[in-house]
């Protein structure tokens, strides 16, 4: 079901001239800023890839991919990708990447059971990125290294922003604050996983909460997570559980929290096993991509993707995500949307 927000006063600082201008400059400052920070070499990535082999991203488990028969292929079904978690870690070692070397990649998606509303789109376009890493790096302290490298691209991009456009100024925090989702319960224990996130967030500006996916002292989970990419079952020295987490910035527009990113350390042997018990979904142990995990032919990596859009939106100060990117929405929603100052590319 779809939801608009409709924040009081809205008007865009930016005509759609300004806009397109702001994205392209955004997203060609960003991209080379991420691969200098992490030592990332830029890949071409696909849109598409073959169903059953267990290479396609199953976010939450409850999506559904977009498929269709090949032809030439004897009508073999192909998925469309929710996301390249897995296939940028086949990449790693089919390119042979070295240790604190890695790739990124414009990654094209079409999720077609999201709730579109002013986040949420049919159309997803990230920055997959992925890198190598060695087996004393995996640590929370190491995950959070790679964090402050990533939110320090983001900064810096933000007075790049304002340089172009002096109307739009900084709000970004220097530092991200750090905290585990269990902690971010016990801090706010009445309120829902949104809440909290939003709580904290307006606290502290930007934050990254560490351990989606894991089990907290109530029974439920922050967050979902695939049980086949992230690490979010490891118990580190502090006795917390998980080596992932999100990354989230507050946004005066809608007056709520956003994330930008998900990343984190990936599952070695013995944490797939684990989490593949946990959820239940043992059966994917024969899959090509788990085949090639649990026979060591895949390096040791850590990994998220950034939302394109998302952070254009939060730099141009926008109210939609459709006010960035060309996307299918509910007549309905056009029409509230344009009332209330927002206008639909």
């Amino acid at each position: 079901m779809s939801y608009l927000i409709k924040p009081t006063g809205y008007k865009a600082l930016l005509n759609l001239s300004q806009t397109e201008m702001g994205i392209k400059k955004i997203k060609d400052f960003f991209q080379q800023n991420l691969s200098s920070e992490l030592r990332l070499r830029r890949v071409t990535a696909p849109l598409f890839v073959l169903k059953g082999m267990g290479i396609n991203d199953d976010l939450n488990g409850v999506e559904r991919a977009l498929t269709f028969p090949i032809k030439d292929l004897n009508d073999a079904k192909a998925e469309i990708v929710h996301s390249l978690a897995k296939w940028k870690r086949l990449t790693l070692a089919d390119y042979q990447i070295e240790k604190d070397y890695g790739i990124y990649t414009d990654m094209n998606a079409i999720r077609s059971d999201e709730e579109l509303g002013n986040l949420h789109s049919l159309y997803v376009d990230q920055w997959d990125w992925e890198r190598v890493m060695g087996p004393e790096e995996r640590n929370v302290e190491f995950l959070k290294e790679i964090v402050r490298r990533i939110y320090a691209a983001m900064v810096r991009t933000e007075y790049l922003v304002y340089e172009m456009f002096p109307e739009i100024r900084p709000v970004l925090p220097q530092q991200i604050h750090f905290i585990h989702s269990e902690d971010l319960l016990q801090k706010y224990p009445t309120f829902t996983p949104k809440q909290r996130e939003d709580a904290i967030t307006k606290e502290y500006g930007a934050v990254f909460i560490i351990g989606i996916g894991c089990q907290l002292s109530n029974g439920e989970k922050h967050d979902g997570r695939a049980p086949d990419y992230d690490d979010w079952s490891t118990v580190a020295e502090n006795g917390q559980v998980g080596l992932n987490g999100d990354l989230l910035v507050w946004d005066d527009v809608l007056n709520r929290s956003l994330e930008l990113s998900s990343m984190g350390i990936r599952v070695d042997k013995e944490a797939l096993l684990r989490q593949l018990a946990l959820s239940h979904a043992e059966d994917r142990k024969e899959l090509y991509f788990h085949q090639r995990l649990l026979n060591d032919e895949l390096p040791l990596s850590i990994g998220g993707g950034i939302g394109q859009s998302r952070l254009c939106m939060f730099y141009l100060r926008k109210a939609h995500i459709g006010e960035i990117q060309s996307s299918i929405w509910p007549e309905e929603m056009r029409r509230e949307a344009r009332e209330a100052g927002m206008y639909l590319i």
